[in-house]
């Protein structure tokens, strides 16, 4: 089954791939690997703003690394012209904005690792990190990264 088809029976569609904010690129594909730079947690075209144990919940937190691995499909996508050229999701790296007494980053990060896990199946479980930082760019409470193997072109 193409990962076209796993997204329709998901009932997904994928946002419009977001523009660098800096001095950057969205993907770089070098050695069959696709690095994929942080997306931030867009929610309905929505910037997801605020700290996790603070002004933002678990469950908005959750929803927010989803919006984020939405991002990366679709930065993935463009880069890559189909997903189906995903061979294995490799390692996603998770960073919240949070309090200092918030310990639930792994929760929140499982968001974005639910959601590899149904487009991809087995290929998309990967290793993580989900780390609590004091601030991310644009205020944003989710940003995650990730290293995807690529089949060539």
């Amino acid at each position: 089954m193409s990962i076209e088809t796993r997204l329709a029976e998901l009932g997904i569609v994928l946002p419009e791939p977001a523009a660098p904010v800096a001095a950057y690129v969205p993907v770089v594909i070098a050695g069959g690997l696709a690095y994929v730079s942080g997306q931030v947690s867009f929610v309905d075209g929505t910037l997801r703003k605020g700290r996790l144990g603070a002004d933002v919940s678990l469950e908005d937190g959750i929803e927010a690394a989803q919006g984020c691995g939405l991002m990366i499909l679709a930065q993935l996508k463009a880069a890559l012209g189909s997903l189906d050229r995903v061979e294995r999701v490799v390692k996603l790296g998770a960073f919240v904005s949070s309090t200092p007494d918030f310990t639930d980053q792994p929760k929140v990060a499982n968001g974005a690792s639910e959601l590899m896990v149904a487009v991809f199946g087995e290929a998309g479980k990967h290793a993580r990190s989900a780390v609590g930082v004091p601030s991310l760019p644009l205020g944003v409470a989710v940003e995650v990264d990730a290293i995807v193997a690529v089949r060539p072109a």
